[in-house]
């Protein structure tokens, strides 16, 4: 049996410490899929989560086609009208066909969607600043810096 090396040691713990954050991340994303899903319920009890990340896409990016937010989300085509027609039948947003080309949906929230998302975004968004109020500028700048590092792109 080999006599463990410094290097051995450094990789245990390297590869422990990657399995803690990757358990983070794991945990993080199923807090925010339940904020989601509670906001969501905030506009409307019968509003599924990906309505409200509807909602909140064309509330940051403004009017949009329809095929944007398909790219945007990520999302099949037909589960996203599906979700559009829910949001539209709520008064949330309104479809309209794009003068430009008449092939192509444009989506926009109501003055109702817009309200209304501001209401239970304000809401999730307050829970946040109240987790962050006891932490340090520096605490918050560094957890800035890290997310930031680890988004960067090649």
């Amino acid at each position: 049996m080999a006599t463990p090396t410094a290097g051995d040691s450094e990789n245990i713990t390297f590869e422990s410490s990657v399995l803690e954050v990757e358990h983070q991340f794991s945990m993080m994303l199923a807090a925010a899929r339940r904020s989601v899903k509670h906001a969501a319920a905030a506009v409307h009890p019968a509003l599924q989560p990906l309505g409200f990340t509807v909602l909140m896409t064309l509330y940051r990016g403004g009017e949009c086609q329809q095929g944007s937010v398909v790219e945007t989300l990520h999302v099949d085509k037909a589960l996203l009208s599906r979700t559009v027609s829910q949001l539209e039948a709520l008064g949330l947003v309104v479809r309209r066909t794009d003068p430009a080309d008449g092939r192509v949906q444009l989506l926009d929230l109501t003055a109702e969607g817009r309200a209304r998302f501001e209401g239970a975004n304000t809401t999730k968004r307050s829970k946040l600043r109240a987790r962050l109020r006891s932490w340090t500028p520096a605490e918050l700048r560094n957890l800035s810096d890290l997310l930031h590092k680890l988004n960067e792109r090649d």
